[in-house]
């Protein structure tokens, strides 16, 4: 039998690699993070668009900003998020296609 090379991460990368994925498989973050990615959003405009009350959203939002998914920008007593991790774009396309198609 043949040993091929497979590269594999440490333990410890994978294990907040998960946490990130956990953090972001719910429908209002995944909700947040489709409009997100089309642009900047406040607080309130993210809680509307997903029905939620905004500190319900606010939540939400830290718990993506603390995995590195997300920045924010403070205007007057608005708070701003965009994304800040690029590869949401590649994830929310895969999720678009494979669940995205009426299956």
């Amino acid at each position: 039998m043949k040993t091929r090379a497979v590269k594999v991460l440490d333990l410890e990368v994978l294990a907040k690699a998960a946490e990130c994925l956990r953090t972001l498989a719910h429908p209002v973050r995944l909700r947040m993070v489709q409009l997100l990615l089309n642009g900047t959003y406040s607080v309130g405009e993210l809680a509307e668009s997903c029905e939620i009350p905004s500190h319900v959203a606010s939540e939400h939002l830290r718990l993506m900003q603390h995995c590195g998914f997300l920045s924010r920008t403070q205007q007057g007593r608005y708070t701003y998020y965009e994304i800040a991790e690029p590869h949401l774009a590649d994830i929310m396309e895969c999720i678009e296609e494979r669940f995205g198609k009426g299956k």
